[in-house]
């Protein structure tokens, strides 16, 4: 597949801004010196990403940009298309002229192959990846402190679910008489 740095950093940029939720919209620059990447780069993503009702922006002091839609709204693979950039693994970008102007043997199974990455991140939405870091954050910060997060089984199952879970019937037979 290609994936060009296009797609890459126009997700990146998004997931950055969405992580930003202020009550202020945020600069490119702001973005740019977080995720090292060009403000020219930026702008040029921006500008197809705005044009594409992904985002939308505040002009002058203390402008910047916003994401225009709810986050659970906003697919992955929406971002990517947003910014022309194409989801195919094909030779051929799919024309099908890929072997002396015809179709190769193994067209359909890269045909097939797109259909599963572009569903997979039509599934993915931006909420869960702010989500996703979110967590990440957290246990990075609990890891720092010395904290470990432990599971409180109680709260996952009851007794009696968790005992016919864990232990056999026999040696539950053995407990309670």
């Amino acid at each position: 597949m290609r994936l060009t740095t296009k797609g890459r950093f126009a997700v990146t940029a998004l997931l950055d801004l969405a992580m930003q939720r202020s009550t202020r919209p945020v600069t490119l620059a702001e973005i740019s010196q977080r995720q090292q990447i060009s403000l020219s780069y930026l702008e040029q993503l921006f500008a197809k990403l705005r044009q594409r009702g992904l985002v939308d922006s505040v002009r002058g002091p203390g402008g910047g940009y916003y994401i225009a839609k709810d986050l659970a709204q906003v697919s992955i693979a929406e971002i990517i298309l947003a910014v022309d950039e194409p989801i195919d693994s094909t030779q051929c970008s799919g024309k099908e002229n890929c072997h002396n102007d015809k179709k190769c043997m193994t067209h359909d199974l890269w045909i097939k192959l797109n259909d599963l990455i572009f569903d997979h991140l039509g599934a993915v939405s931006l909420r869960q990846l702010v989500d996703e870091q979110k967590a990440r954050h957290e246990e990075r910060k609990a890891k720092e402190k010395g904290v470990v997060q432990m599971l409180d089984m109680r709260t996952v199952m009851s007794d009696k679910t968790l005992s016919e879970k864990v232990m056999p019937e026999r040696e539950r037979a053995v407990i309670s008489a």
